[in-house]
């Protein structure tokens, strides 16, 4: 499960990415429009700045923009940065491996021999899908609920 940061710092990405040609976005709009909270909200996009996917002016028409093209920001590399591992253990993480203490042997474990197929199915969606993909996959799903709102 995705953690109440990430799912903000998604929301924050989606909204900027929805507004890439407009220019830098005001914290303040950000947060009023996603209902994130302010404070909690500088915190997140100052991790994503860091990380080089955001970036910030300030003084007039400053705020906050994407640093790269919608298409190009991957939302498994959202999750890592606000959530470290996408893995559910620790022995099948890419980015945090650490061997369970209970485990005998690693090699014949049937837990992690799922967990890590549910981290690499985790991994493949979310590696190929761009904010781009997901404003698309939203457009798509509102076109498809008005069509059949009018029907």
């Amino acid at each position: 499960m995705i953690s109440k940061k990430t799912k903000y710092g998604l929301h924050a990405l989606i909204y900027l990415a929805n507004h890439y040609d407009g220019g830098s976005v005001l914290i303040s709009d950000l947060a009023r429009e996603e209902r994130i909270p302010k404070k909690f909200l500088e915190a997140i996009l100052l991790d994503l700045k860091k990380q080089g996917l955001l970036e910030s002016k300030k003084g007039k028409g400053g705020g906050y923009s994407l640093s790269k093209h919608p298409s190009d920001i991957k939302v498994g590399q959202i999750v890592r940065i606000l959530d470290g591992t996408l893995a559910p253990v620790a022995c099948v993480s890419q980015t945090a491996y650490r061997k369970c203490d209970e485990c005998r042997d690693e090699n014949c474990c049937g837990i992690r021999i799922v967990m890590k197929e549910v981290r690499d199915a985790i991994a493949n969606i979310l590696d190929k899908t761009s904010l781009e993909d997901v404003i698309q996959k939203t457009e798509s799903k509102n076109l498809a609920m008005n069509l059949n709102y009018h029907i």
